[in-house]
Formats: structure tokens, sequence, C-alpha cells
């Protein structure tokens, strides 16, 4: 194993034919800044144009609590009220990421160990083999803080079975490691005590690494949503958040009317931008086109007032109570819409592809 600053946010080594990366900002539960972004996207360009990595592992520091919450939302709250540029940059970095995952030419894999939310979500699914385990706790919470799912939310959630995506968006559901092996956003399901033994057992062989994850999978629990997966596919079937509400008012089941209340407390505008963000990504060919998209959104999102306002309530004086504008969500029209949809003032574009071999 190459020499490595084991102080580092993210620790990236070589581990025999293997690149290993470790999130490693625990009081944070390893969100992402920019620094963070711009180091993994270095490590992972030096490594895709070197014969002698094999393959790639994407973990966090042993003995935290998750994967990766998601990003510095504080700061990008911060910089969208005085201007934005901080935010832009962050997020331009992190969908180069998250496109850069997306298209690389070597096998990656995640290990969803514990809290595995929003950025963390950005960089586990474009990987080609995804671990839950029986600690994953899995959630797209963003329109709870005025944001949207991005990091390719766009495009992974409509993708989804039925319309689970909206679920979780307009939700913030939480899944569990056997919910998100049920519903394909994991490929395997490990027991979190035996991702240890997996991780040296493919540093050991990485050209076997689909054969030892094979041999590590177990089977997962009965996953909790498919008691309710019927009632998501039809009362979520709508693309308006209107009808959405109102289905599940008429059905008055207590699952119902607690989606109902969960949904009523999220930023109105976030809820119809999402629907409206997994709609047209349904529809894209491209995950390039999706970042684009998603950035120029972002761009827009971060300098908004339910942004603001949502990480004002929730994470800075926590009083839990956002002011919502508009506060409802007949009052948000198309306009407010299409307004944030527009095209950003400085285009997002991606890494430049790998080298064509001669």
């Amino acid at each position: 194993m190459t020499a490595v600053n084991l102080d580092a946010e993210v620790v990236s080594r070589r581990d025999g034919a293997v690149g290993r990366i470790t999130l490693n900002r625990p009081k944070a539960i390893h969100a992402l800044n920019l620094a963070m972004c711009e180091a993994m996207s270095a490590a992972l360009i030096e490594w895709r144009d070197d014969p002698s990595i094999e393959a790639i592992i994407i973990d966090h520091a042993p003995g935290t609590r998750g994967f990766c919450a998601g990003g510095d939302v504080v700061m990008l709250a911060k910089s969208g009220a005085s201007g934005g540029e901080a935010a832009d940059a962050f997020f331009h970095a992190e969908y180069r990421l998250n496109h850069l995952l997306f298209s690389y030419p070597k096998p990656c894999l995640a290990i969803m160990d514990g809290i595995t939310m929003g950025g963390g979500v950005g960089i586990a699914l474009p990987c080609d083999y995804r671990v839950a385990t029986d600690n994953t706790k899995f959630a797209m919470p963003e329109t709870g803080i005025g944001l949207f799912p991005d990091v390719g939310g766009g495009w992974y959630l409509p993708r989804l079975p039925g319309r689970v995506g909206e679920f979780m968006a307009l939700t913030g559901a939480r899944l569990d490691g056997a919910e998100c092996h049920y519903l394909g956003l994991a490929t395997h399901y490990v027991r979190s005590d035996d991702v240890a033994d997996l991780i040296m057992r493919i540093v050991t062989a990485p050209g076997r690494l689909a054969g030892a994850l094979g041999a590590a999978a177990t089977t997962p629990p009965d996953p909790r949503i498919a008691a309710n997966e019927f009632a998501i596919h039809k009362h979520f079937a709508s693309d308006r958040l209107e009808d959405i509400l109102a289905a599940l008012d008429a059905d008055g089941s207590d699952w119902a009317k607690t989606e109902a209340g969960t949904i009523r407390t999220k930023s109105p505008l976030s809820c119809k931008v999402s629907l409206r963000l997994m709609a047209e990504g349904k529809l894209r060919t491209d995950f390039a086109d999706e970042m684009a998209a998603e950035y120029a959104l972002a761009s827009h999102v971060a300098r908004a007032h339910d942004f603001h306002e949502g990480v004002r309530a929730l994470l800075i004086d926590k009083s839990g109570a956002p002011d919502w504008q508009p506060a409802s969500p007949e009052t948000v029209d198309d306009a407010m819409l299409d307004a944030l949809f527009a095209p950003a003032a400085t285009a997002w574009t991606p890494f430049p592809q790998a080298k064509v071999p001669a």
C-alpha cells in the first residue's frame, strides 16, 4: 500500500491493484465539500489511465456513523445568499465527480454502510457495484431543506420501479439495506461485520471482484417497502403534486395520512421542482445532459428563498418550522418553475474523456 495522509478528509491510496478512496470527515458524517470532490476526482483520473489499477473501492473511515451524509449545505446556503460563487463551484465539481464515476471504464465498488444520503447517493449510485448492509440508511431528503434530489437524482429516481422514486423525492423516505437491494439501488447485501473481509478479498484478487461479492452476499430480510408498493404506484402516479396529495387524502389509511402529512412539511416549490426534474430526466438518454440540467437548476435554487430558509430552520436554528414561500402547492405556478429551470449563467462541463490507447 502506498504511503498516505491518514488525516486527510479523503484518503486515497493504491492497495495492490486496487485504487482505494476512503471518506474521512467523521464529525460531518463525511459530508462532501469542494476539496473532497476535487481530491476524489484527481485520484480517479490518475487511476483511470493507469494499467496497474484494476478496480476502485469507495468506502468511509471505519467506526464512524455512515458512508456520506450529503454535501456541505450550510456553506451552500450561505454562499447562495451572498452571490452564489462558492455554491456554483461546489456543484460544478461535485457533478463532474458524479459523471466521472458514471462513465468510469474500470469497475467501481461503493460500500453504502450506514448513512448514505444526498451527495453520498451521488457517488454511490454511479458505481458498478453497490453494497448495502444491515446498517444502511439511504435517503434523498432534499425537499425538506428547500433543495431537490440532485447528484443524478433526476436520472436514477424515475428509473426505479413504478413511482418509488417520486415517493422518495417527495417524502425523503429512509430506506434500509434490504429495501435498497430490493429496489436495485444496491447490487449486493452484505452484513456490516463482513465488509472488511470482503475488501481484503477484493484487494487480494481484484480480477475476481464479482466472485468475492457473490461469496460475501447474504439474503436480506423482507423489504418493508414491498407492503406499500402498490399504494405508492397508485397514489404517486401523477406528476402534479396536488393530484398526489388529493389521492393520499382520499385513501384515508394511516399510511396515506402519514405520507401526506410528511409531504406537507416539505417546500412546495421544491416538491414541484423535483417532480418536473424527474419527468424530464426520465426522458434523457445521456447522463452528461442530466448533470448539465441539474447544475443549472442547482445554481438557481441555491440563490432561492426556500433553500436558505430550509437550511436555517432545519440545520442552523433548528426551529423545525421553515417559512416556505410559496406556502402551498396551489400557489406555485409554472412561471416560478420556469425561472428555476432556466439555463445557468455558466454552463456545466464534464471532465475530458479518458485517453484512447494507441
